[in-house]
C-alpha cells in the first residue's frame, strides 16, 4: 500500500500481473485522492484542475523505468471541487523485470503547487507457469485474453468498500499456465485473524491465461479491516491483499471494537456488549444477524437504518464539532444522531448577547413530545441540562425497546 498525508494526501497500491515473457512483470500502480486536494479554476465550462504524476523505478544508481503523466480534471460546479471522498483515480501499468527496486511516486497540483511523494522498496515477482497474480481490488474489469495486452479495469486504490454504496467487494485475479481444472481457494480473515469466510473459485481459461473475479457479499463479512488470502488448490504458497469495509470514506474504522463504539447511539448497550464479547470466529455470523434484525427493508441489499445513521454521524461531525471533541460525541451530536433533525431549533428568549456567553439552544421533537435545552458551558460548548438529559434518555430507552 501507498499512503501519504500532508498538503497533498493520496493513497494507492502496487499490484502485479504476468507480462508477455518470463522476464517481464506488469506492475499496476494506482493512486487516489480527493478533488479538494486540487486547485480548480473556472474556464467557462465549469471548473478545471490539472495534476502531474511522476514514477521512477530505480536499482542503485540505475533508472529502470521513468514515467511522467499530466492529467486534467473537469467538474461541473464549485461544490464538486470540495469533495473529500475518493474522487480522482490514477492508474498506470509498467513492464518491469522481476527483482527488488526502489519505487518513487510523486503527485503535484499543477495549479496550486502543492505536492507529495513516497519512496518505498518493492519486490517485483516472477509470475511463471503454475502461479497466481496478486489480487487487485477493482470497481469493474474486463479480463484480458492475451499476456501481451493489459486488462481493462478501474482499480480501487484504497481497497475500501463502503457499505450502502457497494454491495460486493471485487477482486480480480489471474492464473498462468494452469490446467483447465485449476481452482483458487479463498479465505477471508477478520482483524483478529480468524477465518470468517471460505470459498473455492473456478478460473476461466483462455490459452495460457486464466482469470476470475472474486466477489464477496459485504453484509456477511462485517465492517473493519479484513485480509483476503488466495492460493491454488493443493498449493502451499499464497497471495494476500487487505480490504477495508467502512460506512464511508470519512470513517477510518480499523477494528471491530471501533465499529461498535460508533454504534453506541444505534442499539442498546446490552446488544452492543453482546457483539463486543463474541469470540472472533463468531463475529461474522453475529454481525450478519445484527444486520438483518436492524434492516428496515430486507428486500434490498442495503441496511437503510445503518446507512442513514452513519450519514447523521458525518453530518454531526461537520455541524456540531466543539474544541477538542468530534461533533458526533457532543451533546447536540448524540441527540441529532439518535433522533434526527429537530422539528424546531433556536435560542430561547433571554439568551444570546454580543459575547455569546449566554447562548443556549432549545430543540423540539413533536412526535416525542420532547423539548431539550442545551446550556452554555463555555464559549462553543453546549450541554444538555440535567432535566433534558433525563427526558432524552427516556425517549432513547423507549426507542431501543421497539
Amino acid at each position: 500500500m501507498i499512503a501519504q498525508s500532508g498538503a497533498f494526501p493520496f493513497v494507492g497500491q502496487v499490484r502485479y500481473l504476468s507480462g508477455s515473457s518470463a522476464d517481464s512483470t506488469l506492475a499496476l500502480i494506482t493512486l487516489s485522492f480527493a478533488n479538494r486536494a486540487l486547485t480548480f479554476n473556472g474556464d467557462g465550462e465549469g471548473q478545471r484542475a490539472a495534476y502531474a504524476v511522476t514514477i521512477d523505478v530505480t536499482q542503485g544508481s540505475t533508472t529502470i523505468r521513468h514515467f511522467d503523466a499530466h492529467k486534467i480534471i473537469r467538474v461541473g460546479s464549485f461544490r464538486e471541487t470540495q469533495r473529500d471522498d475518493e474522487s480522482v483515480i490514477f492508474q498506470q501499468f509498467l513492464s518491469i523485470p522481476p527483482g527488488t527496486y526502489s519505487l518513487s511516486v510523486s503527485v503535484r497540483d499543477e495549479n496550486g503547487g502543492n505536492s507529495n511523494a513516497q519512496q518505498m522498496s518493492v519486490t517485483v515477482p516472477r509470475l511463471g507457469p503454475n502461479s497466481l497474480s496478486t489480487p487487485i481490488s477493482i470497481y469493474q474489469v474486463k479480463p484480458r485474453a492475451r499476456l501481451d495486452t493489459v486488462p481493462t479495469l478501474i482499480a480501487n486504490p484504497r481497497s475500501t468498500i463502503v457499505l450502502g454504496r457497494d454491495t460486493l467487494a471485487g477482486l480480480y485475479i489471474e492464473g498462468y499456465g494452469l490446467p483447465a481444472s485449476a481452482k483458487v481457494n479463498v479465505a477471508v480473515l477478520n482483524d483478529a485473524h480468524a477465518v470468517i469466510l471460505r470459498d473455492t473459485v473456478n478460473l476461466v481459461r483462455q490459452g495460457e491465461l486464466s482469470s476470475a473475479l472474486l466477489d464477496f457479499p459485504v453484509a456477511s463479512i462485517g465492517v473493519g479491516p479484513i485480509t483476503v488470502v488466495t492460493s491454488l488448490a493443493g498449493a502451499t504458497d499464497s497471495m494476500q491483499v487487505p480490504l477495508f469495509l467502512s460506512f464511508g470514506d470519512e470513517f477510518g474504522i480499523t477494528s471491530f471494537d471501533e465499529l461498535l463504539s460508533y454504534l453506541r447511539y444505534f442499539a442498546s448497550p446490552q446488544r452492543i456488549q453482546a457483539l463486543r464479547d463474541a469470540p472472533p470466529e463468531q463475529r461474522a455470523a453475529l454481525w450478519t444477524a445484527f444486520w438483518k434484525q436492524t434492516d428496515p427493508t430486507p428486500s434490498t441489499p442495503d441496511n437503510e437504518a445503518l446507512r442513514d445513521y452513519f450519514k447523521r454521524i458525518a453530518a454531526a461531525n461537520t455541524r456540531y464539532r466543539e474544541e477538542g471533541t468530534a461533533g458526533w460525541l457532543t451533546d447536540r451530536g448524540k441527540v441529532y444522531i439518535t433522533l434526527g433533525e429537530p422539528d424546531q431549533a433556536g435560542q430561547p428568549l433571554g439568551t444570546g448577547g454580543a459575547s455569546g456567553r449566554g447562548r443556549a439552544e432549545v430543540w423540539v421533537y413533536t412526535q416525542y413530545n420532547l423539548r431539550l435545552f442545551f446550556m452554555n458551558q463555555g464559549v462553543g460548548h453546549l450541554r444538555l441540562s440535567s432535566s433534558s438529559q433525563a427526558d432524552f434518555e427516556k425517549v432513547v430507552r423507549r426507542l431501543q425497546q421497539q
